[in-house]
């Protein structure tokens, strides 16, 4: 079983930076590529980006590259999602995920999942 604890969310002025961060316990970390996800109230979860196992690969949803980069410190088993220049239609609960897998877009290929934390970005 793999525990999955985000933090780092709150409210922030559009063109504001926050970092979520996925403290990841339970197996071994450095087994698992992982993403974060997001849900905004009334819509469908939504991929924001993904990292490989090794941290050498990561791959973006077209609406936050270049704005949004995910890391990871495999020392501390954790994942960071640094958010730059937020707009206000970032506001979503976030959620980070893990799988065998990397570079998978879709929700249903995650096997654990973290209980989210709220952004909320004010216009």
């Amino acid at each position: 079983q793999v525990q999955l604890v985000e933090s780092g969310g709150g409210l922030v002025q559009a063109g504001g930076s926050l970092r979520l961060s996925c403290a990841v316990s339970g197996r071994t970390f450095s087994n698992y590529a992982m993403a974060w996800f997001r849900q905004a109230p009334g819509t469908e979860r939504e991929f924001v980006a993904a990292i490989s196992w090794s941290g050498g690969g990561t791959y973006y949803a077209g609406s936050v590259k270049g704005r949004f980069n995910i890391s990871r410190d495999t020392a501390k088993n954790t994942v960071y999602l640094q958010m730059n220049s937020l707009k206000a239609e970032d506001t979503a609960v976030y959620c980070c995920a893990a799988t065998s897998t990397f570079g998978i877009s879709r929700a249903t290929a995650y096997d654990y999942w973290g209980q989210g934390t709220q952004v909320t970005v004010s216009s």
